[in-house]
């Protein structure tokens, strides 16, 4: 939480012996439109609203009448850290645009605002995710549910991507869908819901694009706008920063940027360095690490205009083919969580059953 960010929400705090009007001060200087009620310890009570003062007002009740009585003590809080789509499902669910932020004590440490969700500043942008796998390694469970939608903490790991985009300011996508792509229409439609339009772009039972050919559906329309797109697989669950990663892309003014994270493997043995066949050094079950392709890009349209039509194309040709033509090609680290949901033992991570 930035300084100023708690400097209001410590002005929307009041004690069990404030008034109805230091009450109404308390949600001015907050500029939450929500004050709320802790004890000495911070820990959350009740919260206060303007309604909550206006019909304790109808009531009879005065302005220096005490507070206690008229709070909301059967408030929704979350327990931090709780990820943004959750909350934003619970606002949507509650029809509520405060959700407090507390710990494990139950002291108040942060407040979720709808307004900042739904008003992130707009990405030049457009999503484009590739949902039309048949995720053959998470069978049986694939063979009835499209990989992208199979929950993960009560909510389809497609869904989570979406929100989290639009979140973070996109509001146009594309979804690439193939296998089972009924369910997937029919449960984002044109995506007015989730605050987006969504397109889709279907290939083929018989002939997936993989991970890039589908880049080649998008409408001419789109290709004639120039801005970037943002390509992510299906079966990422993340909170990566959206913003940063597409000022990093056009920081560099390449053709391409590649997210990444740091992978790191524990090697079980002892690892042997040699020469000419001689033992040079031993190093006893070594922990490397490396930089992994993490399934999200940026594209310009002249990447994207690479892209052959009609035939299974990897993404990963292309962005080879483009280094290789000379073509700049950066790479971003990504920061947030990711989660690669691509087999049972990923899928049990992300669900917070076992380490991946």
């Amino acid at each position: 939480m930035t300084g100023s960010a708690d400097s209001a929400l410590s002005r929307a705090l009041i004690s069990p012996d404030a008034t109805l009007r230091e009450a109404m001060a308390a949600i001015d200087a907050g500029g939450m439109e929500i004050a709320l009620l802790v004890d000495a310890e911070r820990r959350l009570l009740a919260t206060v609203s303007d309604g909550d003062i206006r019909r304790a007002l109808l009531r009879g009740l005065g302005l220096d009448d005490l507070v206690a009585s008229v709070g909301n003590r059967r408030f929704t809080a979350v327990e931090a850290p709780t990820d943004r789509a959750a909350v934003l499902d619970l606002m949507q669910a509650r029809y509520i645009s405060q959700v407090p932020v507390l710990d494990r004590d139950g002291a108040v440490v942060g407040m979720h605002l709808l307004r900042e969700f739904v008003t992130a500043a707009p990405l030049d942008v457009a999503a484009v995710i590739m949902a039309g796998g048949r995720g053959t390694r998470l069978r049986p469970l694939t063979d009835r549910v499209p990989k992208p939608m199979i929950p993960v903490a009560g909510r389809p790991i497609l869904e989570r991507l979406v929100l989290h985009l639009v979140g973070s300011g996109v509001t146009r996508f594309y979804l690439s869908v193939n296998h089972l792509a009924e369910m997937i229409v029919e449960h984002f439609g044109d995506g007015s819901r989730f605050g987006c339009s969504i397109t889709y772009l279907h290939e083929e039972p018989s002939r997936p694009l993989g991970t890039g050919g589908a880049l080649s559906l998008l409408p001419a329309a789109e290709r004639r706008r120039g801005r970037p797109l943002l390509v992510m697989n299906g079966d990422l669950v993340t909170s990566f920063d959206v913003a940063e990663l597409v000022a990093a892309h056009r920081e560099t003014g390449g053709v391409a940027t590649v997210g990444a994270r740091e992978h790191v493997t524990d090697i079980p043995f002892g690892v042997l360095d040699c020469a000419d066949g001689m033992l040079v050094g031993l190093v006893e079950k070594p922990r490397m690490s490396c930089l992994v392709n993490a399934g999200i890009y940026v594209l310009e349209p002249s990447a994207v205009a690479c892209v052959p039509s009609g035939i299974e194309f990897p993404i990963t040709e292309l962005l080879s083919a483009l280094a290789a033509g000379g073509e700049p090609v950066a790479v971003h680290r990504l920061s947030g969580d990711w989660v690669d949901v691509g087999r049972p033992a990923e899928l049990r991570a992300a669900r917070g059953e076992e380490a991946a």
